[in-house]
C-alpha cells in the first residue's frame, strides 16, 4: 500500500480546541502507539512548570497525536493566574533565575538521571522470568515518562538568555539570528559529541598498540567493539567507559522507533576511529566574531552586549544537555527493553519480529508476556508496515482552526514582554523553514552554521539507514535531534527539509564545526542520493554539482 493510499484511509481531526500545527522539526515519521500514549502527559506538564516559573503568559505549546503524527497547539493560560505570572517575569530578569536552574541540573538532576540511567542497563533483560521482565519494563517506562518531564521543565533555561541575547543584538545591529548564533559556538560541546570519556578513550588507545591495532581492523564491527571492552588495563576500561555512556543512547530522533548506538555498530565503530584519530575542529575564530559583531554595537550598549552574551553561553548547553541526559537516554534503554520482550514473544509466536513489539502499547506489551493476549502478530506487523511508510509531508499540514501569528508581547509589562519575545524569537527559530524559492540545481534553506563544504549527499530517512553514512558525507534528511552528535566526527555538513536556526541540527552543526542548511522544505525530494554537492551555510544554499 503506497504512502498515498495510507492516508487517504486515515481521519486527521483536531484533537481540540484552536489551531494545531505538525511538528516535523521533532517527529518527521509517525511515533509509535507506546510513544503516542505515554508522551503527551509529561511534556505538557513540564511546560506548565517552565511556563509559570519564567512568567510567560502562555502555557505551550502542548502535544497530542493523531494518527501517530505530533500536532502542537499553544494554550493560553488562566486570567487569574496573569498577576502572578506578570510578577513572576521581573524577578526572572532581577534574580537571572537560569543559574538557578543551571546549578539543579548539574548538582542535582543530570547526576541523579545518569545514575538512574546506568542503573537500568546493568540490568540484562533476556535473563530475566517473564514476570520480572514486565515488571522492569514498566519501570523503564515510568523513568522514561519522567525523563521526558525533566527535558521539558528545563526547556526555558537556555531558551530565554540566548533569545533575549539574540532579540537585542538585532535591535542594536540589525544583523540577523545567522550572524548572531554563530556567537554562541563553543559553549555546549554535548552538542558536539563531546565528553570525559571520549576524550579518556582517545587518550587511552594513542599508549596502546594492541588498541590501535584492533580499531583499525577489519573484524567485524560488534565484535571489535567486544573486543576492545576485554582488553586489560586503560584502554579496555576507557572503552567500557565510553560505550556505557552512549551505547544506549538512541543516535536518532525521540521515540522508541528510533535505534540505540549499539545497535548501529558499524558506524558507531567508523565514528570512533574518525573521533580518536582528529581533534575537535578549532573555534575558528569564535573570539574575532564576537569582535567583529561586538564593533557593530552602539558603545553605550557593548558592556550590556557582553553581559547578554556572557549569559547566553552560560546556559546554552543545557539545550542539548536535557535531552542528551535525559529522554534520550531513557528513550533508547526502554526500546531495548521491548526488543528483549519482543524477543520473548517471538519465541512464543506471538509476533513475526521482535522488533514489531515497538509497535504495541505498554499495556499490550504486558498482556503479551503475562497470558498471551494482546494484539495479533498480524495486526502488529501491519502497524509497523504503515508507520513506517509514512512521513509528516504525507498529512495535513494543520488541523482545526486557521493558523494566527504568535500573540504579540507589545503590550505586556516590561519583564513579561521581554520574557515573551525571547521565547517568541527561540520558538520561531526552532520551526521556521525558509521561504526562498529552489533553481534547478540550488536548493535554498535558513543558514545554520557557517562554512563550506563539497561532499556526497547521503539521503538518510531514518537511523536503520546510519551505516551507509561514511567519512565526509552530507546528511541530507527531513530532521534530526541531538542524539546525532555520536555520528557527527563521519559528516562533512547537515541539510535538513525542517527545522530552523535553533533547531538541533543547527546546534549541532554550528558545535561541531561544519557548514549547515535547515529549514530547506524539499531538499531531501530535490537532491538525489549519492549526487556531489557543495553546502555553502554562509548563504543557506546547497548546489548540485552532478
Amino acid at each position: 500500500m503506497s504512502s498515498v493510499e495510507t492516508t487517504t484511509e486515515l481521519r486527521f481531526e483536531a484533537p481540540g480546541p484552536g489551531s494545531w500545527r505538525i511538528d516535523a522539526v521533532h517527529f518527521p515519521r509517525p511515533v509509535t502507539r507506546y510513544w503516542a500514549e505515554m508522551h503527551p502527559e509529561p511534556f505538557s506538564r513540564g511546560v506548565r512548570q517552565f511556563a509559570a516559573y519564567y512568567g510567560m503568559v502562555i502555557n505551550g505549546p502542548n502535544h497530542q497525536y493523531v494518527n501517530g503524527f505530533a500536532y502542537s497547539t499553544i494554550a493560553p493560560v488562566d486570567e487569574a493566574e496573569i498577576p502572578a505570572r506578570l510578577q513572576r517575569a521581573d524577578e526572572v530578569w532581577a534574580h537571572k533565575v537560569w543559574r538557578d536552574q543551571l546549578r539543579e541540573w548539574d548538582e542535582t538532576f543530570k547526576p541523579a538521571s545518569v545514575a538512574t540511567h546506568r542503573e537500568l542497563q546493568a540490568v540484562d533483560p533476556d535473563a530475566l522470568s517473564d514476570e520480572a521482565l514486565v515488571a522492569y519494563l514498566t519501570r523503564c517506562a515510568e523513568h522514561h515518562r519522567e525523563m521526558i518531564f525533566q527535558h521539558m521543565r528545563f526547556t526555558a533555561a537556555p531558551s530565554v538568555p540566548t533569545g533575549d541575547f539574540v532579540v537585542h543584538v538585532g535591535e542594536w545591529t540589525g544583523l540577523s539570528p545567522s550572524e548572531i548564533l554563530p556567537l554562541l559556538r563553543g559553549a555546549a560541546p554535548v552538542s558536539a559529541g563531546a565528553s570525559a570519556e571520549l576524550e579518556r578513550l582517545r587518550a587511552a588507545l594513542e599508549d596502546d598498540e594492541r588498541a590501535q591495532r584492533l580499531l583499525a581492523s577489519d573484524g567485524e564491527p560488534a565484535g571489535v567493539l567486544a573486543e576492545l571492552r576485554s582488553l586489560d588495563g586503560e584502554a579496555g576500561a576507557a572503552a567500557s567507559a565510553y560505550l556505557d555512556l552512549v551505547g544506549y543512547r538512541l543516535l536518532d530522533g525521540f521515540d522508541i522507533s528510533g535505534r540505540f548506538a549499539l545497535e548501529m555498530p558499524d558506524a558507531l565503530l567508523r565514528a570512533i576511529r574518525v573521533a580518536v584519530a582528529t581533534s575537535r575542529p578549532a573555534d575558528d575564530g569564535i573570539d574575532q566574531r564576537i569582535e567583529d559583531v561586538r564593533a557593530k554595537v552602539p558603545e553605550e550598549h557593548r558592556a550590556e552586549f557582553d553581559d547578554l552574551l556572557a549569559e547566553a553561553r552560560l546556559t546554552y548547553r543545557i539545550r542539548d544537555e536535557r535531552g542528551v541526559f535525559s529522554d534520550i537516554w531513557a528513550s533508547g534503554i526502554m526500546r531495548r527493553a521491548v526488543l528483549a520482550a519482543g524477543r520473548r514473544a517471538a519465541s512464543k509466536g506471538l509476533v513475526r519480529d521482535p522488533e514489531h513489539l515497538i509497535d504495541a502499547t505498554l499495556d499490550e506489551m504486558r498482556a503479551l508476556l503475562q497470558d498471551g493476549n494482546g494484539p495479533s502478530a498480524d495486526e502488529l506487523a501491519q502497524r509497523s508496515e504503515v508507520r513506517l511508510s509514512l512521513t509528516a509531508k504525507d498529512v495535513p499540514q494543520h488541523l482545526g482552526d486557521p493558523p494566527s501569528p504568535p500573540p504579540d508581547p507589545s503590550g505586556l509589562p516590561p519583564g513579561a514582554r521581554r520574557v515573551m519575545r525571547a521565547m517568541g524569537l527561540v520558538m520561531g527559530e526552532m520551526h521556521l523553514s525558509s521561504e526562498a524559492e529552489h533553481e534547478a540545481k540550488l536548493v535554498r534553506g535558513l543558514a545554520a552554521s557557517p562554512g563550506t563544504c563539497e561532499g556526497i549527499a547521503r539521503r538518510v530517512a531514518g537511523p536503520a539507514e546510519f551505516d551507509r553514512i561514511v567519512e565526509g558525507d552530507v546528511l541530507l534528511t527531513e530532521a534530526t535531534s541531538e542524539a546525532f552528535n555520536i555520528l557527527l566526527p563521519l559528516l562533512g555538513a547537515i541539510v535538513t527539509d525542517s527545522g530552523g536556526r535553533l533547531s538541533h541540527a543547527a546546534i549541532v552543526a554550528r558545535e561541531y564545526g561544519i557548514p549547515g542548511v535547515v529549514g530547506t522544505r524539499e531538499g531531501t525530494q530535490l537532491i538525489p542520493d549519492g549526487a556531489r554537492v557543495r553546502v555553502d551555510g554562509n548563504a543557506g544554499e546547497v548546489a548540485v554539482l552532478d
